[in-house]
This record gives structure tokens, C-alpha cells and sequence, in this order.
């Protein structure tokens, strides 16, 4: 996908993981065009009686899902000339902030031109995949027996978190910078093929044996991943992983502040459902936040929050906000627990159910007021009961959709989150909902 100028798939639809990255990178993607078939071996793309060979161009129009035989001329976005005043007019008459889900620098910088007052949302799992180095010391975490050689493992990624979390500290100077904790299952970093070669990738730099790389393997395999071993539960079981990232985060933070730079770090605990979850989490925190202040003696203000997107989050939240300073909703999660609904398998019957009235929207791209909804304003009620200056957000791709928006201003939530390309969109929703 990173090396791709353009993205287009067969499977899935316009909320798999795929096209949620896909827009988030402001690449064009178009994906769930199920009547195209892909032969690999002849690297060949077929169209019921057409044939595409590699080398050939298609252009593809990400908000209307066309693609174009050809190469069409393509003009860059710019907020500028009657757009810029426009926007600046958008500003003056909204109260709800807009944040951008950002993982890198460069992201992190786009989005501030377009007009964000911070990240709402730093998936520090995608910096993990940037470079060989970086996804084999990953691996060689995953496929670790012992905290020890976990321990190794981790010694070697520390630097690039550090270094990745102080360009995105230098991007938003000033603006404040959520960063979640890893989140997505660990299987999602092993290499794909088959047997031989997996075995042959992961035996790299390591003295295990096939059968022990096999056996690690089959223990990581879950038959539904995201409802398994995934967000919280790695940093539970593993707390030198959320440790690490911690002192990461606050090196990082430290560095900056040194050269001039205004930072205001906000970790955020993925996929809690008890308060316990949070607060386990929350003292390696302040536990390793004590440590890197002592060495550098110096300190610096921060948060620590948590996302809902479980359910049972939002119908305790009063418990979880005793312990968070700020909650964010991931309205992805939240909205596929809520239904029942695999984002990534949807497209399956999503068109039936469109098509018969059975849903009015893509309940992934239209927020669902009616029944998430209501999870979000039980959420906002008694977390802020227990809590009154609890600052809420949403940092799920519904944070740009302008309905969705609007119902987010409606019900008192503090800032929406979205991808980069998305956040002028958001602010001139966030103005509509005043007038």
C-alpha cells in the first residue's frame, strides 16, 4: 500500500482496514470492485471480457468508487485564495474542535496545513511496518519465550519510537498529540506464505528451531483476532511492551521540549472494558513517567485516557473516568461490536441490506445516532458524572462524515478526530451545526 500511488481491490469495501489506512495516507483507494478478477501469475486484471496487463493506466476516483481506463490529469488539494478566507470563516463560528488521526510526521504535518488542532489519534502500530529493521525486531518480540529476549526485542524498537514520536512532537508544536498504545492482534506482523517460507523469515537472527517457530505460531492463531488477543490485553500481558512505549513517548517528549518545542503528550489504553484493565496499564505509565522524569530531572505535563469501543466501556464509563482524564471514542470498534458486524466482511450483504431498506446507511460510514448513539451519550452522561472536566472525543473515521459530526457537537463531545484530507470537511460541519 505505501509504495502504491493508487489502490484498488476486490475485496472488502469502503470501511475494511484497507481503505480506512488508504484514506488516513491520502492515498485513492477504491476497494470491493468485486467484478474485477486478479491473476497474479499472469499479472493480469480482468474485467468481464476485458484484459488489463501490468504497465497499463487506470485512474481512479476514490469518492465515487469509478475507475477510469487511462491516465487522467490530476490537480493537488491546496486551502488557498476565496477556499482559505471561506475556511477561516468556518473557524469563527464552530466550537467543536477537529483533531487528525496521524502516524507520521509527514501526516502530522498535512494535517496541520489543512487545519487540525492536534492528532486525536497516533497508531503507533503502523510505524512498526516502515522499515525491515523495524518489522524483524517486532518479530523477534512476538516470537519471544521469556521477558528476557522480549526485553531485546523491545531494546531495539525503543529508538524508533523514540525518534518517530519526536518528528510528530516538532510537527504539532504547540497542539496536543494523542498517541494509543499498540492495538492490533500480533499475528497481523508475521509474514504471510507458505510454511517453508514463513519459518524461513521468522528463523532469521534466532536459534529456535522450525518446531518452536511453529508452536509460536499456532499459539498466536485466534479464530476471531479482533475480539482476542489485541489493545489492552497485549500491554496486561506483556507490561514491558506498554513500558517501552511509555518511555518512548516520554524521551521523546523530554528532547523536544529541550530544543524549544511546546509538547503535550496524551497516551490513550485501547480496548479497555474494566476500569481494572485501565488501571493496570495506567500505573506502568506513571510508573516508567516517574523513571525517565528522575533521569532527565525534569518533568512534563501529560494525560493518560482511554478509548470506548467496547460497549461495556461506555455503560461503566463512571467507573473508567475515575481513573482516565479523557476519553475517545473508536467508533470503528465500537460501531462493529455494537451491530455484530465484521467491518471487513460486511460488503458480503451490505448491499442487500442497502438495497431492501433493511439499513438506511453504511452504519461504518454513517454514524448510527439511534443505537451507538446512545452507547456514546450514556458514556458522555456518566463519565462526565464522575468526572466533570473529562474531556471527550471521537477518533473513528465517523469524525469526518458531516451527519455524523453534527450529532457528535450535538451531544457535547469536545473534538472530533479524523485522517488529514478529511479535516476541512469537519470543520465546516462543526460550523453548520451552529447556525
Amino acid at each position: 500500500m505505501n509504495a502504491a500511488a493508487g489502490i484498488l481491490t476486490a475485496r472488502g469495501g469502503m470501511t475494511s482496514h484497507a481503505a480506512v489506512v488508504a484514506r488516513g495516507w491520502g492515498k485513492c483507494c477504491v476497494a470491493g470492485c468485486s467484478s474485477i478478477r486478479v491473476n497474479d501469475a499472469e499479472k493480469v486484471v480482468l474485467v468481464g471480457d476485458k484484459v488489463f496487463c501490468e504497465g497499463e493506466w487506470l485512474s481512479l476516483n476514490g469518492s465515487t468508487g469509478e475507475v477510469i481506463l487511462g491516465k487522467l490529469p490530476l490537480s493537488p488539494p491546496a486551502l488557498s485564495g476565496d477556499l482559505g478566507e471561506f475556511m477561516s470563516w468556518v473557524d469563527k463560528v464552530r466550537k467543536l474542535k477537529v483533531k487528525a488521526n496521524a502516524d507520521t510526521p509527514a501526516d502530522a504535518l498535512t494535517a496541520r496545513n489543512n487545519g487540525a488542532e492536534g492528532i486525536g489519534l497516533c497508531r503507533t502500530e503502523h510505524m512498526f511496518f516502515s522499515s525491515d529493521e523495524r518489522i524483524r525486531a517486532m518479530r523477534q518480540m512476538i516470537m519471544a519465550e521469556t521477558t528476557e529476549q522480549r526485553l531485546v526485542a523491545l531494546d531495539r524498537l525503543l529508538p524508533y519510537q523514540r525518534m518517530d514520536f519526536e518528528g510528530i512532537f516538532r510537527a504539532m508544536d504547540g497542539l496536543p498529540v494523542t498517541i494509543r498504545l499498540l492495538d492490533p492482534p500480533l499475528h497481523e506482523f508475521l509474514p504471510e506464505g507458505n510454511v517453508e517460507d514463513i519459518v524461513h523469515v521468522l528463523s532469521s537472527g534466532t536459534t529456535a528451531t522450525q518446531e518452536e517457530i511453529l508452536t509460536r505460531i499456532e499459539k498466536l492463531s485466534e479464530v476471531n483476532p479482533m475480539l482476542g488477543f489485541r489493545g489492552c490485553r497485549l500491554g496486561i500481558s506483556y507490561p514491558e511492551l506498554t513500558a517501552m512505549q511509555a518511555r518512548a513517548i516520554f524521551e521523546a517528549a523530554i528532547a523536544m521540549t529541550e530544543q524549544g518545542v511546546q509538547v503535550f503528550p496524551e497516551i490513550m489504553v485501547p480496548l479497555i472494558g474494566t476500569p481494572q484493565e485501565l488501571d493496570q496499564q495506567v500505573k506502568v505509565i506513571r510508573e516508567v513517567a516517574d523513571k525517565v522524569f528522575a533521569n532527565a530531572e525534569t518533568t512534563i505535563s501529560y494525560k493518560v485516557g482511554s478509548m470506548i469501543e467496547v460497549p461495556r466501556a461506555a455503560l461503566i464509563a463512571d467507573e473508567i473516568a475515575g481513573i482516565a482524564q479523557f476519553f475517545s471514542f473508536g467508533t470503528n470498534d465500537l460501531t462493529q461490536m455494537a451491530f455484530g458486524y465484521s467491518r471487513d466482511d460486511v460488503g458480503k450483504f451490505l448491499p442487500t441490506y442497502l438495497s431492501q431498506g433493511i439499513l438506511q446507511n453504511d452504519p461504518f460510514e454513517v454514524f448510527d445516532q439511534k443505537g451507538v448513539g446512545e452507547l456514546v451519550k450514556i458514556a458522555v452522561e456518566r463519565g462526565r458524572t464522575a468526572r466533570s472536566d473529562l474531556e471527550v472525543g471521537v477518533c473513528g473515521e465517523h469524525g469526518g462524515e458531516p451527519s455524523s459530526v453534527a450529532f457528535f457537537a450535538k451531544v457535547g463531545l469536545n473534538y472530533v478526530s479524523c485522517s488529514p484530507f478529511r479535516v476541512p470537511i469537519a470543520r465546516l460541519a462543526a460550523a453548520q451545526v451552529m447556525l
